[in-house]
């Protein structure tokens, strides 16, 4: 397995954070996966309003009783429809953050396991 690369020693937090950003030693994609779970969800949020712009139009538009059920129809099945969408969107985001997660355990396990070695290393026999 490949070593990691020894980390110049630097004060500033912006070389820290060049050098991971260089050498994928730390991983942004927690960070990035949580603007795009709000982007997801700001697009979810128009869909929404799109239900409900539609059963608007929808009672408007039809004058008798029937406009008014079929508008009420199109309001519960649209609520329903934003439900699931949210649930089945916050469960892909956080599958995605589980995965990068393990990619963090395994590299600490990684580390660990490295310094054991040198440990064991550097003792007598």
């Amino acid at each position: 397995m490949r070593q990691p690369r020894p980390k110049p020693q630097r004060s500033s937090l912006s070389a820290t954070l060049f050098w991971d950003l260089l050498t994928f030693e730390r991983l942004m994609t927690n960070q990035v996966i949580h603007l795009i779970y709000w982007a997801g969800l700001g697009v979810i949020a128009l869909v929404a309003f799109g239900f409900v712009g539609t059963a608007v139009g929808v009672a408007l538009r039809e004058q008798l009783l029937m406009g008014l059920l079929l508008a009420a129809g199109v309001l519960v099945g649209g609520f329903l429809v934003v439900s699931a969408l949210v649930l089945l969107w916050r469960s892909f985001c956080e599958l995605y953050v589980a995965l990068f997660r393990l990619s963090d355990d395994l590299h600490a396990i990684r580390l660990a396991t490295d310094a054991e070695q040198a440990k064991n290393a550097n003792l007598p026999r």
